[in-house]
């Protein structure tokens, strides 16, 4: 009974660490790497999830979230925009959060909108701020798809384990 229960966590941390991924108030590979303890220690998969894996996973984490807060900024930066326009993207992306149970569009869609409003709203001119909109838009996949890549090998090598 024990173990259904710590199985049952583990896979609700996935599935949050999952979708946090996409949605940026959580840290989803930190959330899913505590998936991978609780089997490792609570479960005693260590057979099946050595030490030496848990500490690379740990390390990728780590780095996956230092570099989470560059690449939105370098791909902003690298297609011509402002703090202003990366601001406006953070601000779209919390809307997109609040407006996504109306359509998972919004998630895609606000960030951008919200780096052209805020590059707009800064003084640059239009095309500028489609570019620094682009950009920031190109960040957001490009963490995400980071995060979303190293969280499912999280799952494979949890599900590998446990079942």
């Amino acid at each position: 009974m024990e173990a259904a229960i710590l199985i049952s966590i583990g896979i609700i941390l996935l599935v949050i660490g999952l979708v946090s991924c996409v949605l940026p108030p959580l840290p989803g590979p930190p959330i899913a790497y505590i998936a991978l303890l609780i089997a490792a220690i609570s479960l005693n998969k260590t057979q099946d999830l050595p030490n030496w894996l848990l500490i690379v996973y740990a390390i990728i984490t780590v780095f996956i979230l230092i570099i989470d807060n560059f690449i939105p900024v370098w791909s902003t930066k690298k297609f011509g925009g402002t703090k202003a326009g990366i601001r406006g993207c953070f601000i779209g992306i919390v809307i997109g959060i609040i407006f996504s149970p109306f359509g998972g569009i919004s998630i895609i869609l606000c960030p951008f909108l919200g780096a052209i409003i805020g590059e707009i709203v800064d003084g640059q001119s239009l095309s500028i701020a489609v570019k620094s909109g682009i950009g920031s838009f190109i960040g957001f996949l490009l963490t995400s798809g980071i995060k979303i890549i190293l969280v499912l090998f999280m799952c494979y090598h949890y599900f590998k384990a446990v079942f």
